[in-house]
């Protein structure tokens, strides 16, 4: 397996980041996960534009972007797989042992694991921590993941795949890497980024593709949505079947079901939309 380290492609068992690198330390990065299917990235222009953004929000220097497109292509060739998880990672670099950043410049790493397609349908719980839609770090797709990883281990014993999170002021907000989309009176909803919510890709495309509303929900619309599903750059979307301990039994429902025909038929005609 061979990875790109800070202009070139490594090894993956000889390559090395320092232990003072401030991504390890204080979780200062940013990063982009990125569908590949045959060697070929799926909206890579939007991601980096994206990793831009998120870069910017911490005040770390603007990512290249030719070199991260050289950085994919190279490890894409070196390691074809049929469906892949590309990840991108660009971090503050080497720096002291505290908030401060050092002198070193960023750090970028673009990695390839092999994945396979989800299911139609998945499972999902709601947990009790909040989202911060006030927060410094809202918006930004930041390697600080912690809170992430400790709601989808909660899901996982719930025999679910996702977690999902209300906000400060009680609405509905996203998953811990995905977005939520709810259907009342055969429309689609999903909640505005206004609500903390990170912009996903996948998101913005299914709500110009299907021409979703983006609305303030009370965490509760969970119970009276007549259609819920997620969408995500590995799920694409991703319908829901179970709630906590309510079931959905018709899911995909119709609208769901037409929005994941819709996604399909929109991303298989354009790579780069």
């Amino acid at each position: 397996m061979m990875i790109w380290l800070d202009g070139g492609l490594r090894d993956v068992a000889t390559a090395r980041v320092s232990v003072f690198d401030h991504g390890l330390t204080v979780g200062d990065g940013v990063f982009e996960t990125v569908k590949a299917t045959h060697g070929q990235p799926f909206a890579l222009t939007r991601h980096l534009e994206r990793l831009t953004r998120s870069a910017h929000g911490l005040g770390l220097p603007d990512p290249d972007h030719d070199e991260i497109r050289r950085a994919c292509a190279a490890v894409l060739d070196a390691n074809p797989m049929p469906l892949g998880r590309l990840r991108i990672t660009y971090t503050g670099g080497h720096g002291p042992l505290g908030s401060d950043r050092g002198e070193h410049g960023p750090t970028l790493v673009v990695a390839l694991g092999e994945t396979a397609r989800r299911p139609d349908t998945t499972a999902v719980i709601t947990v009790p921590w909040t989202r911060n839609e006030r927060g410094a770090l809202t918006g930004l797709k930041t390697t600080s993941y912690a809170e992430n990883v400790v709601a989808l281990a909660r899901a996982h014993q719930h025999n679910a795949s996702e977690a999902l999170f209300g906000n400060t002021v009680g609405q509905l907000c996203e998953g811990t890497g995905s977005n939520v989309f709810v259907v009342l009176d055969g429309e689609i909803h999903t909640p505005p980024v206004s609500s903390g919510c990170l912009p996903g890709i996948t998101r913005a495309l299914t709500v110009e593709w299907t021409g979703a509303r983006e609305t303030d929900l009370p965490l509760d619309v969970l119970e009276r949505a007549e259609e819920v599903f997620l969408t995500s750059t590995l799920r694409d979307v991703q319908a829901v079947h179970r709630i906590d301990t309510a079931e959905l039994p018709a899911a995909p429902g119709p609208v769901t079901a037409k929005a994941m025909r819709i996604f399909a038929e929109h991303a298989g005609h354009d790579l780069d939309p």
